[in-house]
């Protein structure tokens, strides 16, 4: 999924871990109340369908979802089964063959690719697997990205306030290839969180690190997403990550159904 120029406790830098942090601890957040308030995405009946020569191949069928504001979601699934799709199909990236999906209260179905973005701008955050960061600009450049987009556009000390919270205070200036791959998350990550945002997509975000560094990213991630009270939809493979949040969902068949992930002693990975 490419990177769209809309939006998407200071921990320590990886090189210096306070602490050890454990991806098996299973979310201790009060599950809100799905029925008390409108939910924040509302999926209803998606397909889709994309052609490969003269055969249709049908990704997703007759898929619903509906997350609440507040709320933590992992969606599991093998590889090949559409999770990466589905995730670019609910942050309004892509439009789906049949279905509706709405989004803060607005149906997609009604707004164009403009429309889309700025119903994103500001109120949507995104961390991806490969980083996506933009390799001419500094960190502080990139976290700046998404605020340049959104109503706090000018409110540039923000920016540098994130990457101080993530722990890189002191990498402001270095471009993504003088940081290690955890670093480049922890941008990623201030970027996706500098708006405020309401929604955050996560998409398999610690896929390209090392399990140490894999571990503090997801400590991170929950911590700020805790603190923030932002509502979180997360793709991930790993069973102990999922635990992590308030709802586990896996996609199978081109249909979400509750699932139970394994604990860390009964294997992890799907």
């Amino acid at each position: 999924m490419p990177y769209s120029s809309d939006p998407m406790s200071t921990l320590p830098a990886d090189d210096a871990p306070a602490h050890q942090p454990s991806t098996d601890t299973a979310s201790t957040h009060k599950v809100p109340d799905a029925g008390a308030y409108p939910p924040v995405l509302l999926a209803e009946k998606l397909s889709k369908q994309v052609t490969s020569g003269e055969r249709s191949l049908n990704i997703l069928h007759d898929l619903s979802l509906s997350v609440a504001a507040g709320e933590s979601v992992a969606i599991l699934g093998k590889s090949g089964a559409g999770k990466s799709t589905l995730l670019g199909l609910l942050a309004g990236l892509d439009t789906p063959s049949d279905g509706e999906l709405t989004l803060f209260g607005q149906p997609l179905s009604r707004l164009d690719e403009d429309g889309r973005a700025a119903l994103r701008a500001g109120r949507v955050g995104f961390v991806f697997q490969n980083f996506q960061l933009l390799p001419t600009l500094s960190a502080l450049e990139n976290v700046l990205l998404p605020l340049e987009l959104s109503p706090r556009a000018g409110e540039d000390h923000v920016a540098a306030q994130w990457l101080e919270r993530v722990g890189l205070g002191e990498r402001t200036g270095h471009l993504p290839k003088q940081l290690s791959g955890g670093e480049q998350q922890r941008v990623a990550i201030a970027r996706a969180f500098v708006t405020d945002p309401e929604l955050v997509f996560a998409d398999e975000p610690t896929g390209n690190l090392d399990p140490d560094t894999g571990a503090q990213i997801i400590d991170l991630l929950f911590t700020l997403n805790r603190e923030a009270g932002t509502t979180l939809i997360l793709v991930t493979h790993d069973h102990a990550l999922a635990r992590r949040c308030d709802r586990c969902l896996r996609l199978a068949n081109g249909k979400l159904e509750p699932f139970e992930p394994v604990s860390a002693n009964g294997g992890g990975n799907e």
